[in-house]
């Protein structure tokens, strides 16, 4: 990755960090979870309205932690917005691949546009876990979980 490319990726996620999407309580959740990494102290809240077809009719998040935690969720959270819990399982396994090196093609060329900001992450694996923290949160609660943690 060019050294271009590596600062306007950095600068998307500080943009995410200090100006997060879809952050707050959402008061007519039906789901919620609550995520935490013990190895760094990241934690954030994942509030989401399914409707009757089980789309993300509605989504946020609260949250303490690093840069990349914050970003994480809220790039996230407008991902997630009007997708079927199925193409959400598919974004989130496609992310999880993307942030871990590893092949990323079930991810669409839309998406992996706006997700490759965290595709350097695999160079740390540390920060990989809060990268994932959001995600891993979000799939508890969209299975009726209470907690998630990234160990």
């Amino acid at each position: 990755m060019d050294n271009s490319l590596r600062e306007l990726y950095q600068e998307v996620i500080l943009d995410h960090s200090r100006h997060p999407r879809h952050s707050g309580v959402l008061a007519n959740a039906t789901h919620k979870a609550d995520g935490y990494n013990p190895l760094c102290g990241d934690r954030v809240t994942v509030y989401l309205a399914l409707d009757e077809a089980g789309k993300v009719a509605d989504i946020k998040f609260q949250g303490k932690g690093c840069a990349i935690s914050q970003a994480s969720a809220s790039l996230m959270t407008d991902l997630l917005l009007g997708r079927s819990k199925e193409d959400a399982e598919k974004l989130m396994q496609g992310f999880l691949h993307l942030v871990k090196g590893e092949d990323a093609a079930g991810l669409s060329a839309d998406d992996r546009e706006i997700l490759d900001v965290m595709s350097g992450l695999s160079e740390f694996p540390m920060r990989v876990k809060c990268a994932t923290l959001a995600w891993h949160t979000f799939k508890s609660a969209v299975e009726g979980g209470e907690a998630a943690k990234t160990e």
